[in-house]
């Protein structure tokens, strides 16, 4: 059957639009509850990320739907709107040079630390659906098979609740794991069948990641300190004010030779050049 050609009069009917105030209201919103930017004029972005959601609530149009995610009694509709908004792009073993930085720069001194008695702490500022935590747990159980008898964790934060809930329930698609090294995918596919589509991260790995939620605008639930800390394609998103209170808050949670890795397109602020060393590509060394 021949396809009929789209009525725009009534596809603009079924699609509401974003007026401009509208837009710059959410915007505003998202601003003051993330320090996340949306660029100006992007108006179809917000529609195609939240129409399913306000069709949902049924709501007539984004007017209505911004004063109902303005109310107090709608936080979780909020929330939603949030995740939608955030970025939550991620792969297994992205940025794989960091993670050999990683293995070669720190790892023997951290093993070296926790025979000694030092707890280990890591933390995946960003981690979205967790691809990046389980990529780090696996690199170092490959690397150091017997860091099951000391005190090592890594810690697992994002501002997305459905992207956490993904990392929890650590599961994903066999086809995702193709980049990483086959030692590494090794310790990754330990407990899933051969065949199945789906790979469930083995449970050594599940019990070195805590996924929970941060949002870093609001008052951080841990307090280090931390020997790594990966925070890549995050403060991207964010102004200059609320990059430097990102990037200051992490330094100060980095234990002495401790390592930062940011995203390749991000930059530390003059005021933090100081703070740290840079080692390597988008590598950082806190004295």
């Amino acid at each position: 059957m021949m396809s009929q050609p789209l009525d725009q009069e009534a596809f603009s009917r079924a699609t509401p639009l974003c007026p401009p105030a509208t837009y710059d209201a959410i915007a505003r919103l998202l601003y003051a509850r993330t320090g996340i930017n949306l660029p100006a004029g992007n108006s179809s972005l917000v529609v195609s990320r939240l129409i399913k959601h306000l069709r949902l609530l049924g709501l007539a149009d984004f007017d209505d739907y911004l004063r109902h995610i303005s109310l107090p009694e709608n936080r979780n509709d909020l929330n939603v709107m949030i995740s939608a908004l955030t970025t939550n792009t991620t792969r297994f073993y992205r940025e794989p040079y960091h993670f050999e930085i990683f293995v070669e720069k720190l790892l023997p001194d951290l093993i070296q630390r926790a025979k000694g008695g030092e707890r280990i702490r890591l933390w995946s500022a960003g981690c979205s659906t967790g691809e990046e935590p389980y990529s780090l747990a696996a690199t170092l159980l490959h690397h150091w098979p017997g860091l099951v008898d000391f005190d090592v964790r890594i810690l697992a934060t994002d501002i997305s609740e459905p992207a956490l809930a993904t990392a929890q329930a650590a599961r994903y698609p066999r086809e995702r794991l193709e980049a990483v090294p086959q030692a590494v995918r090794n310790v990754m596919l330990s407990e899933t069948a051969t065949g199945d589509p789906m790979v469930a991260m083995p449970k050594l790995l599940r019990d070195l990641v805590t996924v929970r939620y941060l949002n870093f605008v609001e008052p951080w639930p841990t307090r280090g300190p931390f020997q790594a800390i990966f925070c890549r394609n995050v403060a991207i998103y964010m102004d200059d004010r609320v990059q430097l209170s990102v990037w200051s808050g992490l330094i100060d949670l980095l234990a002495p030779q401790g390592l930062l890795f940011i995203g390749h397109s991000e930059r530390l602020p003059p005021s933090q050049s100081d703070r740290v060393t840079l080692i390597e590509r988008t590598t950082f060394r806190r004295p």
